[in-house]
Order: structure tokens, then sequence, then C-alpha cells
């Protein structure tokens, strides 16, 4: 992996590339507070001996997928940047580390945005449904900014065939126009949450908690005219019995 990622920065202009392996969680590292940006796409699921975890993480798991949060804030430089595929267990679990780690992102950073992702995504490789935390660290989170993606431009199956239907080009374009979005409809595929919400529902950043669905009113017929029909059927049926009974 570090070759090809040497290589694939070769290919796109930089000369001296910079690529070091290294376990992030570990006590062997001791950047912190060195990036301007960091996007990350770590484990959806693992865990670290107590003994081996950095001992600046100040969560209280061995949760990988919970830990790197806490790395990836104490890496970045105050103003950074941090955009994060996380699985969406992250975004509600109960657990005091769980709602920590939620808590991270919207105390000591300005959580800007929850992107959604279905699962399916990553198939075939994995089928939990993720999401994307975007944030700045340092920041003051006052609302939070949610979008459902449905689509990426891809089936959702083990083929992952391309479809017509993507949501990502909205996305970006939703994303840039933000600040100006007036409506706040929570029954569309994008609205904002605003921090005291979210801290009421124990930091949860799950879309489906504030989500309104819109169920579509069902009108059946009248139980009279559905048994008028279903006696007419019978009629009919028995009056085909008897005719051929006569054959």
């Amino acid at each position: 992996m570090v070759r090809i990622g040497l290589m694939n920065l070769m290919m796109h202009g930089i000369s001296v590339p910079r690529i070091e392996q290294m376990d992030t969680l570990s006590k062997r590292y001791e950047e912190e507070s060195q990036y301007d940006v960091i996007m990350a796409n770590p484990p959806f699921k693992g865990s670290i001996d107590k003994g081996e975890i950095n001992p600046a993480l100040t969560l209280q798991t061995t949760k990988t997928e919970l830990l790197f949060i806490d790395r990836i804030v104490k890496s970045l430089k105050t103003g950074g940047r941090g955009a994060v595929i996380v699985p969406d267990g992250v975004l509600f679990g109960s657990s005091k580390a769980h709602k920590e780690a939620r808590k991270l992102l919207t105390d000591e950073c300005e959580l800007q945005g929850v992107i959604s992702m279905p699962s399916g995504v990553f198939k075939p490789y994995a089928g939990v449904s993720t999401a994307i935390l975007i944030f700045v660290k340092g920041g003051v989170t006052e609302k939070v900014w949610f979008y459902d993606m449905e689509t990426d431009g891809y089936s959702l199956d083990d083929k992952r065939t391309k479809t017509e239907a993507n949501d990502l080009p909205d996305i970006v374009t939703k994303w840039k126009g933000r600040f100006a979005q007036q409506e706040n409809d929570r029954t569309s595929k994008f609205f904002y949450v605003t921090r005291e919400e979210i801290e009421k529902n124990n930091h949860d950043l799950s879309i489906n908690r504030y989500k309104e669905m819109v169920h579509e009113e069902v009108e059946y017929e009248d139980p009279k005219v559905i048994l008028a029909r279903i006696e007419e059927l019978e009629n009919e049926i028995i009056a085909g019995i008897n005719e051929l009974k006569g054959l």
C-alpha cells in the first residue's frame, strides 16, 4: 500500500512524496496538532490492546473506530479540517465512549456536516451503513447540516454496476450553498439540526433521529362495496361451476 501511495503521489506531480507507515493509535506515534487537513476512512471495526493505546488519546475504549476520531482531532492544527468515514454505530452508540466521541466533535470542533450513506456503498468488502463527518478543530458548533444520501451512482449490491441515479453532484451543490439555505424541511434529503437539539438527544448524530418521515394516507373502499364485489365474484364462480356440471 505504501508503494502504491508513493506511485500515486508521483503521478500527480509530487516529486518528493512522503508517506510513513505507522499505527497512529500506538504509543510510538507522537505527532499532534500538525496537519491542516485530514481525510480518513479508518477500519469500520476493530480493537487494540489497552496497553498499546497512546496515552494522549482520552477516550476510554479499545474500539478503533472511536479512537481514530480522537486521534484525528488531536492531529489537526487549530482551524484544521477533518473528514472521516465512520460506521453508523458511531453515530448513535449508547456506550459512554460513543457519547464522548460525539461530544468531542461538537464541543472541541465545529461539526459542520453529517452525510449519511446507505449500506452497500463499500460492497463487496463491507455492507454496513456509514456516514461522512466533516468538522473543523477548535470551532464552535451551532448547527449541523445533514444529508440523506440514497445512491452514489452505483448499485448497492456486490456487483456495484453504474446507475443513472447519483446524489453526489447534488451533495456538492447543496454543501456549497448551505449557508444560503433558507428552508429547513425535515422531510427533505438535507436539513439543519441545532446543537441544542443534538445535546438533548445524547449527541445522537444519526439522520433518522431528526428526519421526519412522510406517510402517504391509503384510502380503502367502503366495506359494503368490497363485500358486494366479493358476492358478485362468488355468483360468477357458482354459475361457471354449474355450467361445467351440465356439460
